[in-house]
């Protein structure tokens, strides 16, 4: 029998996307979850696998088109099947829309062709280029394999910044006001993040972790490691404990859903990765409760460097159900966190630094590090909170207990 395919929600608001190429053809057999696609998001180019299993026999919409989620994009079904449904056609880039953007309310600049699809080139950078009427087949990409992006456009222009030519500007001391567009993954961050502090009441609870001998442990398993090319990072630790917390308080692997919790089976914890001036996207490392430390290290390199080359498989983009934040790479002695929806909690981590501390009433110096857990009310209560970010703590500082 028939069936449809439709663009899928990869995101908590995704609202449309952007079909960027189709990795089949009419006629092209198809497996169940086999990649039949590539989806452009707000935040990534992500592929797409097939819900159905049969022959690609109908192509509803063209590469390069925007579909609102759930709308029809091909019909997979048997070889000899005769299709006879009449599916509505996808509507052009200009009706695709559901909420209109602050940007369409000034005249664009005149729109570029669609690249060709041999062009490697982010999203971001895509929509900056139509914006700007810049041909990417011109513009040589300083990013990974090539990939154009957003720094490589904005160079190529004699001006900077995307200003709309209408666009009132106030002189000041230093020159004049800019208008800068946010980018599609900026403007995604902003949604969610609002959204995520309007609807889920945030609650916070602070930590000091004792981590001098997770990093003596740390120092002893980079000497072996890092003679087989691995490494493990303060980071790795971090989730590593708090996959094991999860699974002794696992109503903070949960979803909210009115009046009811889903607690997840699957420990799949979401690292907030920072693409440089294109914003920040949070993919998942999966099933970290079967992981072992040195899987989670190896794991979380290969996470981040597919995020930033954009080969992000769809499961690790939308299946997160709790997040690590860490800013410790940056001198950060702390922070406070906003829940990644769907989740309901999410771990802010600061730097580790030596501070004295008071220990058999004599002062001494250690290497601490804080954290701070954002809760989400809805889900979970004070008591629990500080239950399960006790258990992070005791197991960073009992650190043999990550490795055994």
């Amino acid at each position: 029998m028939a069936s449809t395919i439709v663009m899928p929600q990869m995101g908590y608001d995704m609202q449309e996307g952007r079909l960027v190429k189709w990795l089949k053809q009419e006629g092209d057999p198809v497996a169940r979850g086999e990649d039949i696609a590539e989806i452009e998001t707000d935040k990534a180019v992500v592929p797409m696998p097939a819900s159905a299993e049969g022959v690609l026999r109908r192509v509803l919409a063209a590469e390069g088109d925007m579909v609102p989620v759930g709308q029809p994009i091909g019909i997979v079904g048997g070889g000899d099947e005769e299709i006879t449904a009449e599916l509505p056609p996808v509507a052009p880039p200009a009706e695709t829309a559901s909420t209109p953007r602050p940007a369409e309310a000034v005249a664009p600049a005149p729109a570029a062709a669609t690249p060709p699809a041999e062009v490697k080139a982010s999203p971001v950078a895509r929509r900056l280029a139509a914006e700007l009427g810049v041909d990417l087949g011109v513009v040589t990409g300083s990013g990974p394999g090539g990939r154009i992006t957003e720094r490589d456009v904005r160079s190529y222009q004699p001006s900077p910044e995307p200003v709309a030519p209408s666009a009132p500007t106030t002189p000041t001391a230093d020159g004049e006001t800019r208008i800068v567009e946010l980018t599609r993954m900026r403007q995604a961050v902003a949604r969610t993040t609002a959204r995520s502090a309007q609807e889920a009441p945030h609650f916070y609870i602070v930590s000091e972790v004792d981590m001098g001998a997770a990093m003596a442990l740390r120092r002893q398993m980079n000497e072996s490691l890092e003679a087989q090319g691995g490494r493990v990072s303060v980071n790795d630790f971090i989730i590593k404990a708090c996959a094991l917390a999860l699974q002794q308080h696992p109503n903070f692997n949960a979803t909210f859903h009115g009046d009811r919790i889903e607690v997840h089976a699957a420990v799949n914890i979401g690292v907030a990765i920072d693409m440089g001036g294109e914003g920040l996207i949070q993919p998942a490392i999966l099933n970290c409760e079967a992981r072992s430390l040195p899987d989670i290290a190896r794991a979380s390199r290969d996470l981040a460097q597919r995020a930033r080359e954009n080969r992000l498989r769809t499961d690790e983009y939308t299946q997160s159900t709790f997040t690590v934040s860490n800013l410790g790479m940056f001198d950060v002695d702390s922070f406070t966190a906003i829940i990644a929806p769907p989740n309901c909690a999410i771990l802010a981590v600061g730097s580790v630094q030596p501070h004295p501390v008071v220990r058999d009433g004599q002062i001494t110096v250690a290497q601490m590090m804080k954290i701070t857990l954002s809760v989400d009310h809805r889900s979970n209560d004070g008591a629990g909170g500080a239950r399960f970010i006790g258990e992070i703590k005791r197991l960073l500082e009992s650190p043999v207990s990550l490795v055994l």
